[in-house]
């Protein structure tokens, strides 16, 4: 027998300072993957999280996690994505573009934007235009991308991993 004890539910860990980091993502077609990435926001300490469209929220999916961030429902992400960057806020896409860097090997910016791409039709090219970055996950099988909130997580972990305390 072994000396493991099943702890459920652990207090979250303690950011030094608040996360730099702020999430936005288009009118999505799945309610389910809105749910998620807030969900996953919330769980990553990310403060902001921007959207655009109808946005509904099931709190079941969620876990209540849009009551632990700072969700901005926009008509358009465009026009706050402007003022973000003149704010100095960098603009990284997760979206598979000719020039998108390896999710492995890029180096987060601390203060930065994550804009994520819609399900179907990825990153709007208004959008893109705008970026000052993009970063994609591999795929070693098929299909040749993740499901949207899927890939966001991933790309929240790779961000927390970077900067853990904050």
């Amino acid at each position: 027998m072994n000396d493991f004890v099943h702890l459920r539910h652990k207090a979250p860990t303690r950011l030094e300072k608040p996360r730099e980091l702020i999430l936005a993502m288009p009118q999505m077609r799945s309610n389910v993957n809105v749910a998620r990435i807030v969900r996953a926001a919330a769980c990553c300490g990310v403060g902001t999280v921007l959207a655009s469209g109808r946005v509904k929220i099931d709190p079941k999916i969620s876990r209540e996690g849009e009551q632990h961030v700072d969700l901005q429902i926009r008509r358009s992400l465009l026009p706050v994505l402007k003022k973000l960057r003149a704010a100095g806020y960098p603009l990284i896409g997760l979206e598979q573009t000719s020039n998108s860097h390896n999710i492995h090997e890029y180096k987060f910016p601390q203060k930065c934007v994550l804009v994520i791409g819609h399900e179907r039709n990825g990153i709007t090219d208004d959008v893109l235009q705008l970026l000052d970055a993009t970063i994609e996950i591999p795929v070693w099988g098929m299909p040749f991308s993740y499901n949207a909130a899927t890939a966001t997580c991933m790309a929240l972990y790779e961000y927390c991993r970077q900067y853990p305390s904050g």
